[in-house]
């Protein structure tokens, strides 16, 4: 049984602190929160219990500060934390080109393998990037595995990362297909 936007009922009151923090960080992403009442609503409709004062430690926890908005209004606003910040298309060409040695793909996962020791700063530069369909990477030591939206799928991600780090499209030592 689902509550308000598919959110399990009696989801509310097993979220952690993170959890909530999380889902509060995406709410003033989304949308413009004027109040920490319109807050405690809009997490109520996605059934998260919580109080004014709660929400009020929250968003002191996240940093959040108000901001002037054209016309004069003010809204709750996160920094931009460096993890956060979107990485320019040039940083993500320079990181690919320099690190990675390999694509392959199945389905809708890409896998891209580095030198040992280096998955790590391929996988933060496009966590960074913003690149749309790319849901999320995990980094070992030398292989990064890139999760893509299922309606793009790993062959089209698999071939836009390829050409750009600059190593093709097309060969079995640059791309391949492993299903």
């Amino acid at each position: 049984m689902t509550g308000p936007a598919g959110v399990p009922a009696g989801a509310g009151n097993r979220l952690t602190k993170n959890q909530r923090q999380h889902r509060i960080t995406k709410l003033l992403e989304a949308q413009v929160v004027t109040s920490q009442g319109q807050l405690v609503a809009l997490l109520a409709d996605q059934g998260v219990e919580a109080t004014q004062t709660t929400v009020s430690r929250d968003l002191e926890d996240l940093g959040a500060v108000k901001v002037r908005l054209p016309g004069g209004d003010t809204a709750y606003a996160l920094p931009e934390l460096p993890v956060h910040q979107i990485a320019p298309e040039d940083h993500l060409r320079r990181v690919l080109g320099e690190w990675v040695v390999e694509v392959a793909y199945s389905g809708n996962l890409v896998v891209l393998r580095t030198p040992p020791g280096s998955a790590h700063v391929v996988g933060s530069a496009l966590d960074r990037s913003g690149v749309e369909s790319v849901v999320g990477t995990v980094a070992g030591d030398d292989t990064v595995l890139v999760v893509v939206d299922e309606e793009l799928g790993g062959r089209a991600m698999a071939a836009r990362l390829g050409d750009v780090a600059g190593i093709g499209w097309g060969t079995t030592s640059s791309v391949e297909r492993r299903d």
